[in-house]
Formats: structure tokens, sequence, C-alpha cells
């Protein structure tokens, strides 16, 4: 075993059909439980079989654990990456099954997903506890997880040179930086998982919660930095996209579309659409922005300029090397704050964080697997007894 007790990091992906006759199971396994008609899966599918019936999502992944592979063995240490799906091959619980019979028994999980929320968060959680219930490797095999990293040097430092670089295209093609808006766009969710997101001994049960919160910080870090390389910052906002919910359930807003169209009332003519929500550049970057959003923009006479996603950037596979060395050798997050204005989140998981709404499922552990913090009273006075640093939220 390595440094820190762990013999592998699994790098937990959400999956994507890798074929046309894939497409459909695929967005069955996606929306199970939740309800929608088939016609919207028929709808969502034309998506990827207009894009060849396979998503980008499981090549990318393929090449991110093979650069974090190597980015650890620069760092010198010599830890193997698995990876696994969520909703497609390979599945979490088969590559778990696979690394328990290799005799790999204590996992590190690296979610590829960089904020807190019950789908990017606390939903990996519950991936890797039905992966071992559904194995039966319940106390055989331990499986912790990294904490979001939307503040790490290594996921902002890429998106602020596609941004710098954006809104220099745009004023070389002679618009002038108060017709320029950046549109920083993320995946919606519904307003009650936003409101739900973090943790209320946190103070983040606000609305909007950790997700708005964390979205807002990172995209005014990347402004901060586009304002020293470009003189200036043009307006800005957040918006939302890949809405998949029900008309009748409020989910965040606005839609970038619909914010791409009003852009000329508002006296902006050149949109810089920025995916910061997003680590790669898969099915929902691809065609919800390259095609829809493009399609609105050219609708409306908007100038548009899509800034690509971290994907394999070496400084973002540096920052994951970098998380999972700081788990490996047992070190607490320190006090010093990154690019992103907002303190860094504790390695565990307190009570009540990024809670499913639909009702509790079993979770593998955080910062110490032998107990499901979860199912513990944490309180924030108890987080600061317990040696995480820095400021917490009130």
């Amino acid at each position: 075993m390595t440094a820190g007790g762990y013999d592998a990091v699994l790098l937990a992906g959400f999956g994507g059909p890798e074929g046309p006759d894939d497409v459909m199971p695929f967005l069955r396994n996606v929306t199970r439980g939740r309800g929608i008609p088939e016609e919207r899966l028929v709808e969502v599918s034309h998506h990827y079989q207009a894009l060849g019936g396979v998503s980008p999502i499981n090549d990318q992944n393929r090449a991110l654990r093979a650069a974090l592979e190597k980015a650890l063995r620069h760092r010198g240490l010599d830890l193997p990456v698995i990876w696994g799906n969520r909703n497609w091959e390979p599945y979490i619980s088969d590559v778990v099954a696979d690394a328990a019979r290799d005799g790999r028994r204590r996992l590190l999980g690296v979610a590829t997903s960089a904020y807190s929320s019950y789908s990017s968060c606390r939903q990996y959680r519950e991936d890797f506890g039905g992966a071992l219930l559904s194995t039966g490797l319940v106390g055989e095999v331990v499986i912790d997880k990294i904490r979001p990293y939307f503040d790490t040097a290594g996921f902002i430092d890429p998106f602020a040179d596609g941004t710098a670089a954006a809104v220099q295209h745009a004023l070389d093609d002679d618009f002038d930086i108060s017709q320029i808006e950046i549109l920083f766009t993320t995946h919606s969710i519904p307003d009650a998982m936003a409101d739900s997101s973090g943790a209320a001994c946190l103070g983040d049960h606000v609305p909007g919660g950790a997700y708005v919160t964390q979205h807002m910080a990172a995209c005014a870090a990347v402004a901060a930095a586009v304002a020293g390389r470009c003189g200036a910052t043009p307006a800005w906002q957040l918006v939302y996209q890949s809405r998949s919910g029900p008309p009748s359930m409020p989910w965040l807003e606005p839609d970038i579309c619909d914010v791409i169209e009003g852009m000329g009332a508002r006296g902006y003519s050149a949109a810089v659409v920025v995916p910061i929500g997003f680590v790669s550049d898969h099915v929902e970057v691809v065609w919800d922005l390259d095609h829809e959003a493009r399609d609105a923009a050219e609708a409306a006479g908007v100038w548009f300029e899509r800034v690509a996603t971290p994907g394999t950037d070496r400084r973002f596979v540096a920052g994951l090397a970098a998380l999972v060395a700081e788990r490996l050798q047992g070190r607490r997050p320190d006090l010093t704050i990154g690019p992103v204005s907002l303190p860094q989140r504790p390695d565990f998981c307190a009570t009540g964080c990024c809670v499913n709404l639909r009702g509790a499922k079993p979770t593998t552990a955080g910062q110490d697997s032998a107990r499901d913090w979860e199912d513990t009273d944490v309180s924030a006075e108890q987080l600061i007894r317990s040696g995480i640093p820095g400021r917490l939220p009130v």
C-alpha cells in the first residue's frame, strides 16, 4: 500500500454511449426512477445521434485517467488510476470488484465534477456505497473521495486563459469592451437541490446553496484574471443550461439561450461563453453550447465564441494530482485561500451535506472511512476542534 493507506485512485465519471445502439439504454440509465417521459428521452437521443451516437466523455476520461496516473508518477507516487462510470460501462461496481480481486482494498475517489451539490458530489458517494453493497464488499473495501476542487488554480487558470483570449478576439474584431458580455454557464439543477447543496453546519444552506455560491466565486476569479490581462472586465453573469425537469418544477435560471436572445436589448453584441461548470467538452457542452447556444447567437446577430473546458490541461491534471497527494500524505487543507475567495472545504462531508431530497441512500465516507459522517451530528464547532482550518461561513 502507498502512503496514506490508499492503493489506487478511482476516477469516477458520468458515462456515455459508445455507439448508436447504446444511446437509449444509456439515457434510461441516467433517468431511471425520475419519471422522465420516453418522448423526452427520444428527443435527447437525437443530440447523441447527431454526433454519431458516441459521447466524447468516455475517451476524455480515458485520457484524463492516463494523464493523472502520469502526473502522480511525476510526484513519485506509484499509484494506479482506475476508471468507472455511474451510467455506462465500465460501471463503478465492476471496476471496484476488479480492484478487490487485484488486492486493491482502499480506493481514493476523484469525481469528474468540481462543485458541491447532490448530483455533482454526494451522488458519487452514493455510487461508491452502492458499488460496495452490490458486490458484497462492505467492510472489505473502503472508498474515500477528495473534496470539491472548483477553487484550485488548476481548474481556474485554464478558464482564465481561454476567457481572456476570447475577449481579446472580440476586441480584435472591433467590438468595444462595453459591447462584450461573458456568459459563464453551468448545468441547471432544481432550485431545491441547489438550496440544499453544501452543509447546514458550514452555513451553506441558503438560497442557491454551495452550488451557486461556489460557481459565483469561480466566475469572479476568472473575471478578475481577465481584467488583469485585458485591462478591463466585460460585464458577466452566471447562466444555466441542459435543464431536464418538468416545467412545473423550479430549476436554476436564466437559460443561456434566453439570455443570448436578449443581449441586443441589453446593449451587448458579443458573447463569450465559458462552460465554468464542466471539466471536459462532453455532449452537454458540444451540443448545448456549440449547436444550440451558437444557433441562438446567430439568430440574434450576436458574435459568439465558446471557451474550452480544462480537459487534460497540464495544470488541471497537476491540481488533481496535488489533491490526491494531499490525502496520501495525510495532510489537512492549509489556511491558504486560493484563486477563489472562499474557504477550502473540508475533506469529509458533514451532516446533511448535499442531501438526497428523494430519500437517503448508503454512502461511503469522506475523511474517515470507518464511519459515515452523514450519520453523525457534526457541528461547526466540532469541525474547528477536529483540525479543519480556515474560515467557516456564517
